[in-house]
């Protein structure tokens, strides 16, 4: 009797359970996080004469759990994945020696003999990356120079350090907090990458196995598969891109489309100033990777 009172007790209660996990939840941006899927890339490259070029990004998928079975499953992930994650952004960050924000969906990174640049997407709000940035930077012995705009969506603040001109670049976007973070260093680009006076360059290659539509400024560039992949590891490697896969822009805000062959297409704004170099690479999924050049 007893042995059958137990068993109806661990039945109902394994009942309990399993629909207690499939108890729908209402999506949490904020509890929502990226899971330990994580998509990174790095290239590092030394030069005869002692210069080195070295490029990262890395994308995390996310997880927007429907039922409370999920939601636990995701935060069991997520803890698995910190400990990686902060080795990752610990690495990367000594390595281009920028600040990286928190809770980074997206990040990319560049340190080359003409700039250091990080673009990193967040859903933290714009106030906190803000604040973040400016704490981290002064540590680093970055000055904040007069003039710096700040409003609801966006801000716009320029730095001084003994390195070269630095520059911090926000906004708001589709719930997420977009930064570009630049120190361009004092050494001229070569002509492979240098844009023309007043105007934006912009590279774009491919780094998935399938083919790809890229439209920006209303025109459409079409990219074999991994078409000018390694666009972002090198000047010399950007200069060898060919002409259609050069971009030459007036200083702007961008929409940017990228439709990967079987995939949704994507689309994110992006925001360009003048005399700037930009790399822009279709990633998993089709996922825009934005790198700074120059």
């Amino acid at each position: 009797m007893k042995r059958r009172k137990l068993g109806i007790l661990l039945a109902g209660s394994l009942v309990a359970a399993t629909a207690a996990m499939a108890i729908p939840v209402t999506p949490d941006p904020v509890r929502d996080r990226p899971t330990n899927t994580i998509h990174i890339n790095w290239s590092h490259t030394t030069r005869s004469n002692g210069y080195v070029d070295d490029t990262w990004w890395a994308l995390r998928d996310r997880c927007a759990p429907d039922n409370l079975g999920e939601r636990l499953l995701c935060d069991a992930i997520g803890l698995l994945a910190g400990a990686a994650s902060r080795t990752f952004e610990a690495k990367m960050s000594d390595d281009v020696g920028l600040p990286l924000a928190d809770r980074w969906g997206l990040m990319t990174a560049k340190n080359s003999p003409f700039i250091r640049s990080a673009h990193v997407e967040t859903p933290l709000g714009l106030e906190a990356v803000l604040g973040f940035y400016r704490a981290a930077l002064e540590q680093r012995g970055w000055t904040e120079n007069d003039g710096a705009v700040v409003e609801a969506d966006r801000a716009v603040v320029a730095f001084t350090t003994s390195d070269g001109p630095g520059l911090l670049r926000l906004r708001r976007q589709n719930n997420m907090t977009i930064a570009d973070l630049s120190l361009r260093k004092l050494l001229a680009a070569t002509s492979g990458i240098r844009p023309a006076p007043d105007r934006v360059m912009l590279l774009v290659g491919n780094k998935t196995d399938e083919a790809a539509d890229i439209t920006v400024n209303e025109r459409t560039i079409r990219l074999e598969a991994r078409a000018g992949e390694d666009l972002t590891a090198s000047d010399a490697a950007a200069a060898k891109l060919p002409d259609n896969q050069k971009i030459d822009l007036p200083p702007g805000r961008y929409k940017v489309t990228l439709k990967l062959e079987g995939s949704a297409a994507q689309q994110r704004e992006f925001e360009v100033a003048a005399d700037e170099t930009w790399g822009l690479l279709v990633g998993p999924d089709g996922a825009p990777l934005p790198l700074r050049l120059y």
